[in-house]
Protein backbone atom coordinates (compact mmCIF):
# COMPACT_ATOMS: atom_id res chain seq x y z
CA UNK A 1 0.00 0.00 0.00
CA UNK A 2 1.31 3.29 -1.03
CA UNK A 3 2.47 5.73 2.19
CA UNK A 4 3.14 9.20 1.44
CA UNK A 5 6.36 8.94 3.48
CA UNK A 6 9.16 7.55 0.76
CA UNK A 7 6.22 7.94 -2.43
CA UNK A 8 7.98 7.79 -5.71
CA UNK A 9 7.24 11.00 -7.95
CA UNK A 10 8.12 12.13 -10.97
CA UNK A 11 8.32 15.72 -11.81
CA UNK A 12 7.69 16.49 -15.83
CA UNK A 13 7.93 20.06 -16.35
CA UNK A 14 10.26 22.04 -18.79
CA UNK A 15 11.17 24.90 -16.13
CA UNK A 16 14.54 23.85 -14.40
CA UNK A 17 13.70 26.55 -11.97
CA UNK A 18 10.55 24.51 -11.44
CA UNK A 19 12.30 21.03 -11.40
CA UNK A 20 14.60 22.35 -8.87
CA UNK A 21 12.04 23.84 -6.35
CA UNK A 22 10.06 21.31 -6.65
CA UNK A 23 13.01 18.44 -6.27
CA UNK A 24 14.57 20.45 -2.88
CA UNK A 25 11.28 20.80 -1.02
CA UNK A 26 9.82 17.52 -1.71
CA UNK A 27 13.42 15.61 -0.98
CA UNK A 28 12.87 17.93 2.49
CA UNK A 29 9.37 15.95 3.24
CA UNK A 30 11.18 12.30 2.00
CA UNK A 31 9.70 12.04 -1.00
CA UNK A 32 11.83 9.93 -3.99
CA UNK A 33 11.60 12.91 -7.20
CA UNK A 34 12.82 11.83 -10.05
CA UNK A 35 12.65 14.58 -13.13
CA UNK A 36 11.88 14.70 -16.67
CA UNK A 37 12.14 17.99 -18.77
CA UNK A 38 9.91 16.67 -21.85
CA UNK A 39 7.00 15.29 -22.07
CA UNK A 40 8.45 12.42 -24.44
CA UNK A 41 10.98 11.49 -21.19
CA UNK A 42 8.32 11.62 -19.15
CA UNK A 43 6.05 9.02 -20.79
CA UNK A 44 9.67 7.03 -20.48
CA UNK A 45 10.08 7.78 -17.00
CA UNK A 46 6.82 6.85 -15.62
CA UNK A 47 7.09 3.17 -17.46
CA UNK A 48 10.35 2.22 -15.97
CA UNK A 49 10.15 3.56 -12.35
CA UNK A 50 6.66 3.11 -12.03
CA UNK A 51 5.70 6.65 -9.76
CA UNK A 52 3.32 6.46 -7.25
CA UNK A 53 2.42 9.79 -8.31
CA UNK A 54 3.18 12.48 -11.11
CA UNK A 55 3.66 15.89 -11.42
CA UNK A 56 2.59 17.30 -14.74
CA UNK A 57 2.61 20.57 -16.18
CA UNK A 58 0.62 20.68 -19.23
CA UNK A 59 2.92 23.35 -20.98
CA UNK A 60 5.95 21.28 -22.42
CA UNK A 61 8.09 22.12 -25.24
CA UNK A 62 7.77 18.47 -27.23
CA UNK A 63 4.36 17.29 -26.92
CA UNK A 64 1.44 18.14 -24.75
CA UNK A 65 0.55 17.61 -21.14
CA UNK A 66 -2.81 16.63 -22.04
CA UNK A 67 -0.89 13.87 -24.40
CA UNK A 68 1.05 12.65 -21.76
CA UNK A 69 -1.88 12.40 -19.57
CA UNK A 70 -3.50 10.31 -22.39
CA UNK A 71 -0.71 8.10 -22.90
CA UNK A 72 -0.37 7.41 -18.69
CA UNK A 73 -4.22 6.58 -18.89
CA UNK A 74 -3.62 4.12 -21.61
CA UNK A 75 -1.75 1.59 -19.14
CA UNK A 76 -1.40 3.39 -15.64
CA UNK A 77 -4.10 4.49 -12.93
CA UNK A 78 -1.19 6.67 -11.12
CA UNK A 79 -2.71 9.46 -9.43
CA UNK A 80 -1.61 12.67 -11.75
CA UNK A 81 -1.82 15.91 -10.28
CA UNK A 82 -1.09 18.95 -13.22
CA UNK A 83 0.02 22.53 -13.19
CA UNK A 84 -2.05 24.84 -14.94
CA UNK A 85 -2.14 28.60 -15.73
CA UNK A 86 -4.40 30.24 -13.28
CA UNK A 87 -6.69 31.84 -15.64
CA UNK A 88 -6.92 28.15 -18.09
CA UNK A 89 -10.44 26.84 -16.75
CA UNK A 90 -11.23 24.66 -19.98
CA UNK A 91 -6.98 23.39 -19.52
CA UNK A 92 -8.42 22.30 -15.87
CA UNK A 93 -11.60 20.58 -16.77
CA UNK A 94 -10.13 18.68 -20.35
CA UNK A 95 -7.12 17.52 -17.57
CA UNK A 96 -9.91 16.14 -14.89
CA UNK A 97 -11.52 14.44 -17.66
CA UNK A 98 -8.81 12.68 -19.45
CA UNK A 99 -8.24 11.26 -16.26
CA UNK A 100 -5.84 13.75 -13.38
CA UNK A 101 -6.63 13.65 -10.03
CA UNK A 102 -6.27 16.93 -9.45
CA UNK A 103 -4.74 20.47 -10.23
CA UNK A 104 -2.68 23.48 -8.52
CA UNK A 105 -2.56 26.52 -10.72
CA UNK A 106 0.44 27.99 -10.85
CA UNK A 107 1.90 30.57 -9.27
CA UNK A 108 0.91 27.67 -6.65
CA UNK A 109 2.18 27.31 -2.98
CA UNK A 110 4.31 24.64 -1.76
CA UNK A 111 2.34 23.73 1.36
CA UNK A 112 -1.09 23.47 -1.25
CA UNK A 113 0.90 21.47 -3.72
CA UNK A 114 2.33 18.92 -0.63
CA UNK A 115 -1.50 19.14 0.79
CA UNK A 116 -2.72 17.89 -2.71
CA UNK A 117 0.33 15.23 -3.07
CA UNK A 118 -0.70 13.55 0.57
CA UNK A 119 -4.82 13.87 -0.56
CA UNK A 120 -3.86 11.97 -3.79
CA UNK A 121 -1.53 9.10 -2.33
CA UNK A 122 -3.90 9.03 0.21
CA UNK A 123 -6.60 8.21 -2.38
CA UNK A 124 -4.92 5.32 -4.14
CA UNK A 125 -3.48 3.55 -0.99
CA UNK A 126 -7.54 3.59 -0.43
CA UNK A 127 -8.69 2.93 -3.45
CA UNK A 128 -8.81 -0.97 -3.51
CA UNK A 129 -12.33 -2.35 -3.61
CA UNK A 130 -14.21 -1.85 -0.42
CA UNK A 131 -17.65 -2.78 0.52
CA UNK A 132 -17.56 0.17 3.30
CA UNK A 133 -16.62 3.40 3.10
CA UNK A 134 -15.98 5.57 6.18
CA UNK A 135 -15.52 9.47 6.35
CA UNK A 136 -15.35 10.85 9.77
CA UNK A 137 -19.31 10.75 11.04
CA UNK A 138 -20.60 9.27 7.75
CA UNK A 139 -20.64 5.66 6.76
CA UNK A 140 -21.75 5.01 2.96
CA UNK A 141 -22.06 0.55 2.92
CA UNK A 142 -21.72 0.50 -0.72
CA UNK A 143 -22.90 -3.20 -0.85
CA UNK A 144 -26.16 -2.39 1.30
CA UNK A 145 -26.64 0.76 -0.14
CA UNK A 146 -27.03 2.13 3.07
CA UNK A 147 -25.89 5.72 4.68
CA UNK A 148 -25.24 6.45 7.97
CA UNK A 149 -24.65 9.80 9.96
CA UNK A 150 -23.84 9.65 13.21
CA UNK A 151 -25.02 6.12 13.06
CA UNK A 152 -28.85 7.01 12.09
CA UNK A 153 -30.10 5.97 8.78
CA UNK A 154 -29.82 8.66 6.14
CA UNK A 155 -32.50 8.27 3.58
CA UNK A 156 -31.88 9.27 0.10
CA UNK A 157 -33.83 8.80 -3.48
CA UNK A 158 -32.07 6.23 -5.73
CA UNK A 159 -30.32 9.63 -7.69
CA UNK A 160 -29.05 11.02 -4.52
CA UNK A 161 -27.38 7.77 -3.81
CA UNK A 162 -25.70 7.58 -6.94
CA UNK A 163 -24.13 11.16 -7.18
CA UNK A 164 -22.77 10.12 -3.34
CA UNK A 165 -21.37 7.43 -4.23
CA UNK A 166 -19.71 8.43 -7.52
CA UNK A 167 -18.13 11.54 -5.47
CA UNK A 168 -17.49 9.70 -2.14
CA UNK A 169 -15.55 6.42 -3.56
CA UNK A 170 -13.45 9.27 -5.91
CA UNK A 171 -12.74 11.02 -2.82
CA UNK A 172 -9.85 14.02 -2.26
CA UNK A 173 -10.30 14.12 -7.00
CA UNK A 174 -12.10 16.83 -8.29
CA UNK A 175 -14.89 15.34 -10.07
CA UNK A 176 -15.89 17.89 -13.07
CA UNK A 177 -19.48 18.46 -13.93
CA UNK A 178 -19.23 16.46 -16.89
CA UNK A 179 -18.15 13.29 -15.30
CA UNK A 180 -21.07 13.62 -12.48
CA UNK A 181 -23.53 13.86 -15.52
CA UNK A 182 -22.08 10.82 -17.39
CA UNK A 183 -21.61 8.33 -14.65
CA UNK A 184 -25.15 9.57 -12.62
CA UNK A 185 -27.84 10.49 -15.45
CA UNK A 186 -25.52 8.58 -17.98
CA UNK A 187 -25.05 9.11 -21.95
CA UNK A 188 -28.69 10.79 -22.26
CA UNK A 189 -27.86 14.57 -20.76
CA UNK A 190 -26.28 18.00 -22.21
CA UNK A 191 -23.98 20.47 -20.63
CA UNK A 192 -26.42 22.66 -19.68
CA UNK A 193 -28.28 20.04 -17.15
CA UNK A 194 -25.71 21.01 -14.95
CA UNK A 195 -28.24 22.43 -13.52
CA UNK A 196 -29.68 19.96 -12.57
CA UNK A 197 -26.69 18.63 -10.95
CA UNK A 198 -26.67 21.87 -8.53
CA UNK A 199 -30.25 20.96 -7.18
CA UNK A 200 -28.86 17.41 -5.99
CA UNK A 201 -26.25 18.66 -4.95
CA UNK A 202 -28.06 21.12 -2.81
CA UNK A 203 -30.20 18.02 -1.63
CA UNK A 204 -27.25 16.35 -0.35
CA UNK A 205 -25.83 18.82 1.72
CA UNK A 206 -29.07 19.49 3.19
CA UNK A 207 -29.15 15.88 4.46
CA UNK A 208 -25.41 15.45 5.20
CA UNK A 209 -24.07 18.41 6.28
CA UNK A 210 -24.34 20.31 9.95
CA UNK A 211 -24.62 24.48 7.78
CA UNK A 212 -24.94 23.77 3.92
CA UNK A 213 -23.38 26.60 3.68
CA UNK A 214 -20.66 25.57 4.71
CA UNK A 215 -20.01 21.76 3.94
CA UNK A 216 -17.10 20.08 4.99
CA UNK A 217 -18.15 16.90 2.76
CA UNK A 218 -18.87 18.16 -0.89
CA UNK A 219 -16.58 21.11 -2.06
CA UNK A 220 -17.47 23.32 -4.82
CA UNK A 221 -14.86 23.84 -7.62
CA UNK A 222 -16.26 26.76 -9.46
CA UNK A 223 -17.22 26.49 -13.06
CA UNK A 224 -15.35 22.98 -12.80
CA UNK A 225 -17.32 20.40 -10.45
CA UNK A 226 -17.11 19.04 -7.14
CA UNK A 227 -14.81 17.61 -4.75
CA UNK A 228 -15.66 14.68 -1.59
CA UNK A 229 -13.52 16.17 1.08
CA UNK A 230 -11.66 12.93 2.99
CA UNK A 231 -12.03 13.55 6.81
CA UNK A 232 -9.37 13.59 9.09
Amino acid sequence: MTTTTGARILIIDDEPQIRKLLQVSLQAHHFDIHTAATGEDGVYQASIIHPDLIVLDLGLPDISGMEVLRRVREWSRIPVIVLTAKDREDDKIAALDSGADDYVTKPFGMGELLARIRVALRHAAKSADEPVLQFGRLMIDLAQRVVELDGNRVKLTPTEYDLLKVLASSAGKVITQRQLLQQVWGGHHHETDSHYLRIYIGHLRKKLEEDPTRPVFIETEPGIGYRFLLQD
